[in-house]
This record gives C-alpha cells, structure tokens and sequence, in this order.
C-alpha cells in the first residue's frame, strides 16, 4: 500500500505531508518528453483575470468610438514605446512597455466562462471526449516532475483560490493539479493552507511533533515498516516545509515596506509579489486568479478600483523581475478568458455594464523569450472583430511551450492510451493560426 495525499489529510495529520508525499510517491512513473528544442523560460507566471477583462479599457483602447463604446474612460495614454498606447488608469504599464508586448487579436468566439476559460488555458476546443490538461498541469509534469523537480514547494502553485471553471489537471490526473495556497498574502501572516496554522507558534508545532512521537508506539513498533518509512519521511518533509527555510517563501514580511508597497497593499499586488518569491525558488509554473472582472453592471465603478491594482501589482512585478535579472528567463502573460463587449450596456438593470466578448480580446506577453515593445494583430475600429492576425489560444500556448523548451509533438500519458500531442495538429487545428514567431 502506498500513502496518498488523500489518506494524510483524511487521517487529520500534517496536511503539509500530503503536498509533498504524493509526488515523491509516483517519482518512478516519471514521464519522458520528446527531445526539446532550446529553452529560453524557466518558469511562468500567469495573471488571470477572472470573469473577462475589457480590452478597450486596458490594453487596445478606441477612443474615436465614442461614449456609447469609452464610457468614460476615453483618454488612452502613451507608453514609452511610440505608437502603443493603453488605458487611461495603467499609468506604471506605460511606462514599461519596452518590457511586455500585447496581442489585440486574441480570439476563439466563445462567449461562455467556463468553455472560454478551458479553452484559453488548454488551446483546446472544449466539447470533445476529452478533458485536456490546463498549461499549468502539463508544465507541472514536463518542467516537474518528470524533469527531476525536487522543491518541497509543488511545482504547480496557484495564488490564492481556484476557479472551479474547470479541471485544471484534465486527463493527467490529480496528481499534477495545482496546490492553492487559499489564504491572503496581504496579512500577517500569510495563512497558507497546510503550511501557516493561525495562533501556532513554531514552538508549538516543535511540542506537537514531539507529543506525537511519544505516543506513535505503532511507528516503534513496527520500526522500518515501508510505509511508515514513507510516512515518516512525508512528515519530515513537511516539518522542513512548515518550519524550514523552505515554507519562509511564503513570508512577505522578510521583504522590505519599500517593495511590498510598490507591488501594492492589496491582495493582488502581495500575490504578484509573492509569485516573484515562488520563482525565485525555481517553482516552473504560478497562476494569479485576480477576481472581479465580470462586470455585468457598473463596469466603470469597478474598473476604477480593479485596473489601479492591476497597474501597480503587474508593474511592480514586471519591474522586480527585470532588477533581479529574472524577467528574461521568466514568462508572464496576462489575460482573462474573454473580452467584453464593446459596446456598453447603458440601460437597466446592467447601468453601464459590458457583457461577455469572446470574438476579441487583448494578452499582455513579456519575458523569457517574448520580446518587448511590439503590438501583435488589430481588432477593427470599434474593437467587435478581429482586423488583422486571428491568435487563437494555441497559438498562444504553443509559442510558450516552445520558449520553455517543449518540443510540440509531445506525446502526453493518456488514461486511455490515445496519441495526444502537446498541442493540436492536423485536424485538430483547423481555422487556427501560427506561433508568435514576431515575438519570440
């Protein structure tokens, strides 16, 4: 019998233990990946921006349309790139561009959450008999486990909650699903969840450890058992996680006030930071869920508190990276699963609101390969259909798979034992375009 992540949290101990043992349990089924072409990324970070942002108030902005279309926000700015400018409240973005570069003709005319979603972080079409792996699950198996991964920290971390859209890790499994931190990296402490208990002090969790190896007269016992040989080793890893130098890169409070107020005070901001940590720790794939982007309603009141946010937090990461010499082996792309409709919804009940957009939408790329300073297709003039150069989300996926040195003939493991390549090919895409290569 093998121990499971499953049996060390239903038996109530050391949910730390369950993060770190299940991996190392399967480290004999390692997976082999096809010969890879030359990595330029280490990691990615992904900020999503959950519910579907407005591309016309970020980052492809048509002020000729006028109010009906702007709203209020129709005075676009220019970045330090000539000819890109973005919206009025991404004032630190502008002065980045040189560092990331947008693609405004992201499309795949879903207008659903939970299919767009699916569909922008496989770069699959979402119906078939399949459930494919998000980005973040087949990078966990390629870039982790599978390429002798060895942090105690999973190589798959989201911050903080998931989405629930749907199964991240698709037909690979629960093994190579993303640990979610839950908790708020703006808090002292950062409660993550297996690692930071409230209230418990490290002196504590010493005196617990040591309490229950008085009373394991089972493990004595039974002393050099394989499976309580594997326990023993799990707890010990989690003890290295909990009170080792490992867990501290969930501390924000090691940083200097200087940094985390650059990132910003909030939620999102302290998440973009902590992400930083995380890479820094080698950890190949983070996702940010930054919630409340499905403004249906009073969409201009929740921009003016949403895009500030994303402006500090996705600046100051941009720009720590780059300090740290980090940005050009690190990926951060940033986008939601769809756009939202061009045209605002001034009448009642939506009172200024934008609905789903799944025709356009807008990507912000940078690092670890993708050059910056460039714009990458065009929606038409009033942002409703792609003008110039369709992107579809395998597009997308595969030209970062490329840059992390993933060959795109990959074969995955399938349960049932079907060719299934890293991205689609032959049939499969159909009415898709190309790899970024004016990027790359």
């Amino acid at each position: 019998m093998s121990i499971t992540r499953r049996h060390l949290i239903r038996s109530g101990m050391l949910g730390a233990a369950g993060l770190l043992l299940a991996p190392r349990a399967g480290a004999g089924r390692a997976w082999a990946a096809a010969p890879a072409p030359q990595a330029r990324a280490k990691s990615i970070i992904q900020v999503w921006l959950w519910g579907g942002p407005s591309h016309l108030d970020t980052f492809d902005p048509k002020p000729a349309t006028g109010y009906d279309y702007c709203g209020p926000l129709d005075k676009p700015i220019p970045t330090n790139v000539d000819g890109i400018v973005i919206g009025e409240l991404l004032p630190l973005l502008a002065k980045q561009a040189d560092k990331y570069s947008l693609i405004r003709s992201m499309t795949h005319g879903i207008n659903a959450h939970e299919t767009a979603a699916y569909s922008v972080q496989t770069g699959r079409t979402p119906g078939g008999r399949l459930v494919y792996p998000g980005m973040g699950a087949v990078v966990s198996l390629l870039k982790g486990y599978s390429a002798g991964y060895i942090g105690l920290i999973p190589p798959y971390v989201v911050l903080t909650e998931l989405q629930g859209r749907f199964s991240e890790s698709g037909f690979l499994g629960p093994r190579y699903a993303p640990f979610a931190t839950a908790g708020d990296p703006q808090q002292n402490p950062f409660v993550v969840q297996g690692v930071i208990t409230p209230g418990i002090s490290d002196q504590r969790q010493r005196d617990r450890r040591a309490l229950l190896h008085q009373l394991d007269t089972l493990g004595t016992a039974l002393k050099g058992q394989a499976t309580l040989e594997a326990f023993a080793q799990g707890e010990d890893q989690a003890y290295e996680l909990i009170l080792g130098e490992s867990g501290k890169v969930f501390d924000l409070s090691q940083e200097k006030d200087e940094v985390r107020e650059r990132y910003g005070r909030n939620t999102f901001g302290q998440s973009c930071l902590a992400a930083r940590r995380l890479v820094e720790r080698g950890v190949p794939y983070i996702t940010i869920n930054f919630k409340g982007w499905d403004t249906h309603k009073q969409h201009f009141q929740a921009m003016r508190q949403r895009l500030p946010q994303l402006d500090k937090g996705l600046a100051g990461l941009l720009q720590d990276l780059s300090d740290r010499g980090l940005l050009d082996s690190t990926i951060v792309w940033c986008c939601g699963e769809f756009g939202r409709t061009p045209k605002v919804l001034w009448e009642p009940p939506w009172n200024g609101g934008r609905g789903h957009w799944g025709p356009v939408f807008s990507a912000l790329v940078a690092g670890g390969g993708f050059k910056g300073g460039h714009v990458v297709g065009a929606s038409d003039g009033k942002g409703e259909e792609v003008k110039d150069r369709p992107v579809y989300p395998a597009d997308l996926i595969g030209s970062m798979y490329e840059l992390l040195g993933l060959d795109p003939d990959t074969k995955l493991p399938n349960p049932e034992g079907l060719d299934v390549r890293l991205t689609p090919s032959g049939d499969e895409r159909q009415g898709q375009g190309e790899r970024l290569a004016e990027i790359m």
